[in-house]
């Protein structure tokens, strides 16, 4: 099984268990465990994965780090494990700084079993830095994820390399951070920038910046849109890869396909949704039809087997549609993410389809 399969198998079991786990120690055992194995590493042989490695810190004696990763006798990656759920924040980290400062460790883990933040030492040698260079959510990661993750598989560990890399990508991380922030709530300084040659020296008045934010806003969201409608457009040409299982988005009429604009929410609801549903049914007969108004989600590109409707078009009010027969229950969202809560019921409504489906077979 490729490695990330592996994850995608972990990510389905811990979607299945995490409202179960209760203790910082199920969660080591039912998580933190099976993500070490997965990288490659025998969880079960003390001389590669260490549990509770003692690490003496100046006049603290017998403090232990959850888990060490051996090379030649030597930890190369430590692990400090939180309950599951629990906030992952600088305050959390302080045994893992001191951990760090005492073994010849260059990298730090702090995960509560679904958000795993790498850390190392690119600001101070031998002190770990305070933000991480690394954040992957096993719930949520994407190819690029996994590319980075795979460097610390025991197959291809190697500090240099990693090193070489995770500065950029702390960078790449703040830009992004700096970008979405932009995207939801341009600045006034960077509205000025973007719409100074359509100004011609006119005066920044207060309405003029509440116009232009908004269609600084809404410019952002069309742009994105149209750069992944066109990627997923050429995903689906004879030519490309069959092993791209990408979305398939049909207007719902010829009024529409002038006028609606798929957005990146709407796309990221999607493939949560197909995530979600392909314990029960493969993905590629979950597809989407966008309107004006929704983005309905189908079983089979079939409008009498309406899944559920992403109604994302106001991206400060998420609406998810789930459907109970020809009836629609209305559940706001409070972000995309909350879908997950759901799993149950977009499952139990594939399952219904399947059912009438078996039905009218034997009929």
């Amino acid at each position: 099984m490729d490695f990330i399969d592996q994850l995608r198998s972990l990510a389905a079991r811990i979607m299945n268990t995490k409202d179960i786990i209760q203790t910082e120690e199920a969660t080591k055992n039912a998580m933190v465990m099976p993500f070490i194995q997965a990288l490659g590493y025998n969880v079960f042989d003390p001389l590669e994965v260490t549990p509770e490695l003692i690490a003496d810190v100046g006049t603290k004696k017998g403090e232990k780090v959850d888990y060490a990763i051996l090379r030649e006798s030597k930890p190369i990656i430590l692990f400090e494990c939180k309950k599951c759920g629990s906030d992952l924040n600088i305050n959390h980290a302080a045994q893992l700084f001191r951990y760090f400062h005492v073994t010849e460790a260059r990298f730090g883990v702090l995960t509560n079993g679904i958000v795993y933040r790498f850390f190392t030492d690119l600001e101070q040698p031998n002190k770990m830095d305070e933000k991480p260079f690394l954040e992957f959510n096993i719930l949520d990661f994407k190819e690029q994820d996994v590319d980075e993750l795979k460097k610390f598989a025991k197959s291809a560990f190697d500090v240099e390399i990693i090193l070489t890399t995770a500065n950029e990508l702390k960078y790449t991380r703040s830009i992004q951070s700096v970008l979405s922030d932009w995207m939801a709530n341009p600045s006034e300084d960077f509205v000025r920038l973007v719409s100074a040659d359509f100004l011609a020296g006119k005066r920044f008045t207060p309405a003029i910046k509440d116009q232009f934010t908004q269609i600084t806003k809404r410019a952002f969201r069309q742009l994105i849109g149209d750069r992944i409608n066109e990627r997923l457009k050429v995903a689906m040409t004879p030519e490309s890869n069959p092993a791209i299982d990408a979305p398939v988005i049909q207007p719902t009429t010829e009024q529409d396909t002038l006028q609606v604009i798929t957005s990146p929410e709407e796309i990221e609801g999607f493939h949560i949704i197909r995530a979600v549903l392909r314990d029960v049914v493969t993905p590629r007969r979950i597809t989407m039809r966008d309107a004006q108004s929704y983005c309905a989600i189908l079983l089979d590109d079939n409008n009498r087997k309406p899944i559920c409707r992403l109604r994302f078009n106001n991206t400060e009010k998420l609406v998810l549609g789930l459907f109970n027969g020809k009836d629609e229950e209305k559940i706001p969202l409070a972000n995309i993410d909350e879908i997950y809560s759901h799993s149950e019921k977009l499952k139990a409504i594939v399952l219904l389809y399947i059912q009438q489906n078996e039905i009218q077979k034997a009929e």
